[in-house]
């Protein structure tokens, strides 16, 4: 029977085991690296705009267009109210004055914060002067109301609010 000490021997350590052992960490590590960058190339590529020029310029023309709104000084209100399955969306327009601003058209949208596949159109009709309704399938929980009045094809006033409904 072989006693315990002869089982291991220690082994000398040679400057051709340090020089393997360097060149296998080094390839590990770089085969990593090279399986992590085309993950992450081939599942996305970072481009959030076919042209930032001309995000840039529609950017441009956002900023115009909410100067405009701004200088309307409307008072728009909306309330969004959840009945069973169903959401229902009223929207009220008022100008500087308090007067109902008349001949709009209205659209509205309950666009789900992190999945734009959920988003939910609502069809507003006018039902008084500067008053409009409409209802729409929508699930509890938290909801970005997206209002847009428009006149004669020409958007005056949008808002964006986060709604809870419950």
């Amino acid at each position: 029977m072989r006693s315990p000490s002869s089982w291991w021997r220690p082994t000398e350590v040679t400057g051709r085991m340090v020089f393997i052992a360097l060149v296998a960490f080094f390839a590990v590590v770089a085969g990593v690296n090279a399986v992590m960058i085309h993950l992450a190339i081939s599942t996305f590529g970072g481009v959030e705009t076919e042209s930032s020029y001309r995000a840039g310029l529609a950017f441009a023309n956002e900023m115009a267009t909410a100067q405009a709104q701004n200088a309307l000084h409307w008072d728009v209100t909306a309330k969004a109210v959840m009945t069973g399955d169903t959401t229902v969306v009223e929207v009220t327009a008022r100008d500087a004055a308090g007067r109902a601003v008349l001949n709009l058209d209205a659209s509205a949208a309950l666009a789900h914060p992190t999945d734009r596949r959920a988003d939910v159109a609502v069809a507003l009709a006018g039902y008084g002067a500067g008053q409009f309704r409409g209802s729409a399938p929508a699930a509890a929980g938290q909801w970005d109301l997206v209002i847009e009045l428009s006149r004669d094809g020409n958007r005056l006033f949008r808002s964006k609010n986060r709604v809870s409904l419950r």
